[in-house]
């Protein structure tokens, strides 16, 4: 803001000049005090002037309903959408979030500092405020080929930039605790930036939660239960209650939220789904939740505008207070929390025309270097039937070091037994094409009779396809290789359904309403005719069994890892 919009913006305040709009008949929700006011909000250039009577060149009537700051979700994976940013800020600002701050860690695995940039460049502009972590664990672990590595130097390349607040969540948590020089060379990139760092830490207590804490670790959304929020309260953490698509961890965390610590809490969703947000909302989801379990509504209010913003420094907004950013929602009460209008910036939300018919920015498109792939490398060759299985269960990514006895053929190769609920689960670098394939047995996901193939396999995003025969995992990865990336199911070598995710394999633009409708008639298809268990998520779970950081056995491109004993082991016993 120039010296004449300062002027203007006290001229507006002091009432000697028009205000832009006027919001007239509103309780207003003051979260500094924690109370509701009446009067008139004064908007120009897109900041509050003030509370109290005012004329505007516009006024609308909120005819007594409640005037809240716009909600800030304060940790986030645009990718977990499966679209790309002005499509997400399409989804999430009718539900009244306005700002969030965003780690474009599984993107930025694929693409590295391209990918941050393509996200940077491409969430400019948009009603929605866009901020960034950089993703300080690209790759996750050493046990898997990603697209890039952002070592210290990398990431000082990016911390600098005015939408760029730190790094983001330090899932390396026993290198922090013991201090490793290239943790300590990235914690000191946001430290002597003056950035903050967050975290991610689950089950982790005592001196080791007390030398995380030290490392300058500022958040964690990892909390399971109440007594962990309370417990990372106490070393100076804020704490982000978490509700996602996969993980729904708030109706446990609030039971230890009190009026003395709530201020060091806020609300973040980590993961969330077209279907989710269209069908439960976004952070006004949480805001019902809170209600619903007990707590006092300003409370639950504060925590998802001004806690959020204090804790990430955005002191231009969560209040409406004169000075600040006009981000804006209203609500026809505060339970329900339906939301009536919102406004960004001063400006009624407006769909951000989409980018359907854009080309995709060559940073990020396709990023599929398979390599010297060939379906011999399916062949699982064994030396006993003795095995490792990979056990899943419904509504969690968790998974079982099972055991089981399985079919070899006389040359000792797996062969499917459809009477077994197991079917072979491949992994296939596809960044760099080293031609790496993983391979490891998998029960319990119900496949029969096919194969589903995707591009999104966390954390490094390589292929993963899991099928009973070879025939049709070879059929979906030569798919996935045509389409640039995305989820195909094959059936008896007939195409059942594809989602083309164009960027970076991960995402695409043609909006939140098509991925949704796509993935339902999917999600049918994957339990109707391919037989996937009801409580699994086909695709996303599926995607899960590549991330060598959630117990207990997972399979990378370099093999099959226990994540206990974090080592590679054979798939005989």
């Amino acid at each position: 803001m120039g010296k004449d919009g300062k002027k203007r913006l006290i001229d507006v305040a002091a009432g000697r000049i028009t205000a832009d709009l006027v919001i007239t008949g509103a309780r207003v929700v003051d979260v500094c005090n924690g109370r509701i006011i009446e009067g008139d909000v004064a908007i120009v250039d897109g900041l509050i002037a003030g509370i109290g009577p005012y004329r505007g060149k516009e006024t609308v009537d909120a005819k007594g309903k409640y005037l809240l700051p716009g909600f800030i979700d304060g940790h986030v994976h645009i990718e977990s959408s499966l679209v790309d940013p002005a499509s997400f800020s399409n989804l999430v600002v009718p539900h009244g979030t306005t700002t969030v701050v965003a780690d474009p860690h599984e993107i930025c695995n694929v693409g590295g500092l391209d990918a941050l940039d393509y996200m940077l460049e491409s969430s400019e502009g948009l009603p929605l405020s866009v901020f960034f972590m950089i993703p300080s664990c690209v790759p996750a672990t050493s046990f898997e080929h990603s697209g890039a590595i952002l070592d210290a130097d990398e990431l000082a390349k990016r911390i600098g930039h005015p939408r760029v607040l730190g790094l983001g969540e330090m899932m390396d948590v026993m290198g922090t605790v013991s201090a490793e020089d290239s943790i300590l060379d990235k914690l000191l990139v946001a430290e002597d930036a003056e950035k903050l760092v967050d975290g991610h830490a689950p089950d982790l207590h005592g001196l080791q939660l007390n030398a995380y804490a030290a490392a300058r670790i500022h958040t964690d959304h990892e909390c399971a239960t109440a007594e962990e929020l309370q417990e990372r309260i106490g070393r100076g953490m804020y704490v982000l209650l978490r509700e996602g698509s996969a993980c729904h961890d708030l109706r446990n965390l609030l039971a230890g939220v009190t009026e003395h610590n709530s201020r060091m809490c806020l609300f973040c969703t980590d993961d969330r789904q077209p279907r989710s947000i269209l069908a439960e909302g976004h952070i006004d989801n949480h805001l019902r939740i809170a209600i619903q379990e007990g707590l006092d509504p300003l409370t639950a209010i504060r925590m998802a505008t001004l806690n959020a913003a204090e804790c990430y420094r955005l002191h231009d907004r969560g209040a409406i207070v004169p000075g600040r950013r006009a981000d804006l929602v209203l609500v026809d009460d505060l339970s329900d929390f339906n939301i009536a209008q919102v406004w960004c910036m001063g400006k009624p939300f407006v769909e951000h025309i989409s980018s359907i018919v854009d080309t995709i920015a060559p940073a990020v498109a396709g990023r599929m270097d398979i390599g010297d792939f060939a379906p011999e490398k399916l062949a699982l060759h064994l030396r006993s039937p003795q095995v490792r299985v990979i056990r899943m269960f419904a509504e969690s990514v968790v998974t079982e070091a099972g055991t089981a006895t399985v079919t070899l053929d006389p040359a000792g190769t797996y062969v499917n037994d459809p009477t077994q609920d197991i079917v072979k689960l491949a992994v296939i670098e596809r960044h760099k094409g080293t031609g790496n394939v993983g391979l490891a047995l998998l029960g319990g996901y119900g496949l029969h009779d096919g194969a589903i193939a995707t591009t999104i396999a966390h954390d490094s995003h390589n292929v993963i396809v899991a099928g009973d025969n070879d025939s049709d995992m070879v059929k979906a990865i030569e798919v996935l290789i045509e389409l640039g990336g995305g989820i195909v199911m094959v059936r008896q070598g007939e195409v059942l359904d594809v989602l083309p995710l164009p960027i970076a394999g991960l995402m695409t633009n043609l909006g939140g309403t098509h991925v949704d409708g796509k993935f339902e008639r999917m999600h049918t298809v994957a339990l109707q005719e391919l037989g996937i268990h009801a409580g699994l998520d086909p695709f996303m779970s599926l995607s899960f069994m590549a991330l060598p950081v959630i117990p207990h056995l997972k399979v990378t491109d370099m093999g099959l890892f226990d994540v206990d004993t974090f080592s590679f082991v054979p798939l005989e016993i």
